[in-house]
């Protein structure tokens, strides 16, 4: 019986992320309507509400077409496994009656993380196009330059909270948000979270102007949705960990769902004002400021966690 109630539970919960991805699409398309001075989708239902449905509806209906020389089974199933790692990385919430919590919360969601690079490249080598081939190649070195300060930054809360459960995170922040003693590191992280999903300014693996939509250039309808919805889950979900380690993140306020729309706009916010970097620039960013910056922070909040435990004891 308790299986099945964690199985609907489960279930549950991917259905209002998929229902909130679909409303940060028409946030987006609203949002940066305003940001150009003109209006955004406001045809289709009140206000454009219905717009996500129409989306849906129009990709999944439109022909699936598949280059004649891709490999046909990595180049169909790498889009499925991208949205399947965006969606299981969600099990992570951490309930206050437990469900899917577990000790090693912060491990599963490197492991995602890592795993999600790898779709990126089997879609961009699959397509057999060179343009897709590059954008991929781009997506990989971006997603692993930055997951070493995310993990990094993460660590340091490992050493401080003394868990990789992120329900201690919140216990750990019951008087005081973590933002106000790690205000760098939570601008390093929204920064990393940026290039971690392809965002503005680091959207190289889909940059436009010079790859022709980067590694997804080959997919056309629902390969090119599900590459879509996975992208806007793992934006939630990097606004839903970012509350989680600075704000405390108590999955039962009010506070919480408002924070999480609010750091989801910054990332529209972000796309609407910034120019597209350099990718050199991209990758001395993470190599040469993020990484020792990191490390240091790492370092200081180590002696910080012996300085508190040798006081206490």
């Amino acid at each position: 019986m308790f299986d099945l109630i964690i199985f609907l539970v489960g279930l549950i919960l991917v259905i209002f992320v998929m229902v909130g991805v679909a409303f940060l699409t028409l946030l987006e398309r609203k949002v940066l309507g305003y940001i150009h001075i003109r209006k955004g989708p406001n045809k289709v239902g009140w206000y454009g509400i219905f717009q996500p449905f129409s989306d849906a509806i129009k990709l999944f209906s439109s022909e699936q077409t598949f280059p004649l020389v891709s490999n046909f089974i990595s180049y169909y199933f790498a889009p499925i496994m991208n949205l399947f790692l965006g969606l299981i990385v969600w099990m992570l919430i951490p309930y206050l009656g437990g469900l899917f919590s577990f000790e090693m919360g912060v491990l599963f969601f490197l492991s995602c993380t890592s795993l999600g690079v790898y779709t990126i490249m089997i879609a961009g080598w699959s397509s057999n196009s060179n343009y897709s081939l590059l954008g991929g190649l781009r997506a990989v070195a971006q997603s692993i330059s930055y997951e070493v300060s995310l993990g990094l930054i993460i660590l340091s809360f490992v050493f401080l909270v003394g868990s990789y459960n992120l329900i201690y995170l919140n216990y750990f922040q019951k008087y005081m948000w973590l933002i106000f003693i790690f205000f760098p590191l939570g601008l390093i992280w929204f920064a990393s979270s940026l290039a971690e999903t392809n965002r503005t300014p680091f959207d190289f693996a889909e940059g436009e102007s010079e790859l022709v939509s980067g590694f997804n250039v080959e997919y056309s309808g629902g390969g090119f949705a599900l590459i879509f919805l996975a992208e806007y889950a793992s934006i939630l979900f990097m606004s839903m960990l970012m509350i989680m380690i600075f704000f405390g993140g108590d999955v039962n306020s009010f506070f919480f769902y408002f924070s999480l729309v609010v750091i989801s706009f910054m990332f529209i916010w972000v796309r609407g004002t910034l120019p597209r970097f350099r990718y050199d620039k991209l990758m001395y960013m993470a190599w040469k400021i993020f990484l020792p910056l990191s490390l240091n922070y790492l370092v200081f909040y180590i002696g910080l966690k012996v300085m508190m435990y040798s006081l206490l004891t």
